[in-house]
């Protein structure tokens, strides 16, 4: 006779098939039934832990937990920025910007000026704002020469997506670091060590492009475009560039003091024998700190050229901060979706099926990496939740720089890289170039996706190489 009193054996499904299911609800709630990509990521989250083991009580609030550490972590990072980058805008600093770089190159490198100011750009701003405000450029620029407009075109869209898409502070390469536990300050340093040969090869695709297809500027129909700011209204160069460069200068110079300060050094200044430049280096470094100086000083430009009042300040601020709201939703439901994959043990299962000591790990790793993010965009359309969902599943695995034989930065680089393949109909970003550029659907298909793909493809090869020559593993 079998025992009745003893409760029956709580019977979970393996971590693998969690997997699949909570990549299923990901995917199956944004692409069919078009639900917010943070509702579907926080439901994903819940159904894979109430799959998980553990105490029926602690399923929801272990959720809720992990939510909210995401959010501390990223949330006022993504915050600040969705800040300086709505006060550039609107001071005229991002303006100035592509004016010096026009200024500098001339009129016959106007697509290296348009690339470089895309690149730089679109580090603190989003890649949306970015094309609206190079575009009108990419227009002028035809009127005057009444050639090259898509070279214009496509090497804004170029740079900008780049870094978008490899450079902290934008939200998808900052959470990537995050779920990866990767220092920011190599993030934004290897991002931009990937990102700028990639760039240049973009433009020679851009240039190729440019002559295989001859495609004149489109007016827009009844619309009248703003006019151009004077340049005396415009705040100074190294002004615009401050809020830019600062954190990126704080955050690097505390990653390389933790690098370069010796033992003794470092001992001496946890006595108190010496004065503690790694305390200061790792206050002024720390993310928060950094973003909010910047954002201060992005604000002030604003105040300054524009002359507004503190009401009107807060206005601008309260817009930018909505924005960068939906994000943090976002990237935080996203946290606590691969929160919950590790609780449900993929990490074990994966490990427990696959040889993690064989030397080709790493590299079958960034090939994963970029494959499942490069599906993930092609699905959903967004380059920023596929980089959200895959380094979430990726960082459930726990692979440790030994195992992979390189620094995982090369992972979440090649998680980028695979996160601008697949730009069409389900992209916001596709039919912003196409309705901005005036191409029809297939041009922006030939022209766009295809880009992003090569593109995609050269900064995965160089991810790669970069990986095998300087692994930065120890």
């Amino acid at each position: 006779m079998p025992d009745r009193s003893s409760p029956p054996e709580e019977v979970m499904p393996g971590p693998l098939v969690i997997l699949l299911i909570g990549i299923v609800v990901v995917v199956g709630m944004i692409i069919v039934l078009r639900v917010n990509a943070f509702i579907a990521l926080i439901t994903a989250a819940m159904v894979v832990s109430l799959l998980s083991a553990g105490e029926l009580g602690e399923k929801i609030s272990r959720v809720a937990e992990a939510f909210g550490s995401s959010a501390g972590q990223i949330g006022i990072v993504i915050a600040m920025a969705a800040v300086i980058g709505k006060c550039l805008m609107d001071s005229g600093a991002a303006d100035r910007i592509v004016r010096s770089f026009l200024k500098v190159l001339g009129e016959k490198n106007a697509n290296v000026a348009l690339m470089g100011s895309g690149f730089v750009l679109a580090v603190p701003v989003f890649f949306d704002t970015v094309f609206y405000l190079l575009v009108p450029l990419a227009r002028s620029l035809w009127r005057s020469t009444r050639h090259n407009y898509v070279l214009y075109v496509t090497a804004i869209g170029c740079g900008a997506a780049i870094t978008h898409t490899l450079v902290p502070p934008t939200p998808g390469p900052l959470v990537m670091a995050e779920n990866l536990g990767i220092d920011l300050g190599v993030m934004i340093l290897m991002g931009l060590l990937i990102g700028l040969p990639t760039a240049l090869v973009g433009l020679l695709v851009c240039r190729m492009m440019n002559r295989l297809f001859d495609i004149p500027m489109r007016p827009y129909s009844g619309e009248v475009e703003p006019e151009p700011l004077a340049d005396d209204e415009l705040p100074p160069l190294w002004l615009s560039l401050l809020p830019i460069i600062l954190p990126v200068i704080l955050i690097s110079a505390n990653t390389v003091t933790e690098t370069l300060v010796s033992d003794q050094l470092k001992a001496a200044m946890e006595n108190g024998k010496a004065l503690d430049w790694l305390g200061m280096a790792a206050m002024l470094g720390d993310p928060n700190l950094a973003l909010l100086l910047s954002a201060a000083i992005a604000m002030w430009t604003l105040v300054r050229k524009r002359s507004l009042t503190l009401r009107e300040l807060a206005q601008t601020t309260e817009t930018a901060l909505m924005s960068g709201g939906v994000i943090i939703l976002i990237t935080a439901g996203g946290g606590a979706f691969g929160a919950m994959l590790r609780e449900s043990g993929v990490k074990e299962a994966i490990e427990g099926s696959v040889n993690m000591e064989g030397g080709n790990v790493g590299m079958v790793m960034l090939l994963l990496g970029f494959g499942v993010a490069a599906v993930m965009k092609v699905a959903q359309g967004s380059s920023t939740v596929s980089m959200i969902t895959t380094s979430s599943m990726i960082a459930a695995m726990g692979l440790s720089s030994q195992a992979l034989g390189f620094h995982p930065v090369y992972l979440a680089l090649a998680i980028g890289c695979g996160s601008l393949v697949g730009s069409w109909m389900n992209d916001s970003g596709f039919w912003i170039v196409a309705r901005m550029s005036g191409f029809t659907e297939v041009e922006t298909l030939k022209l766009w996706t295809t880009l992003l793909v090569i593109v995609a493809v050269v900064g995965l090869v160089f991810t790669l190489a970069f990986a095998w020559l300087i692994p930065l593993a120890g």
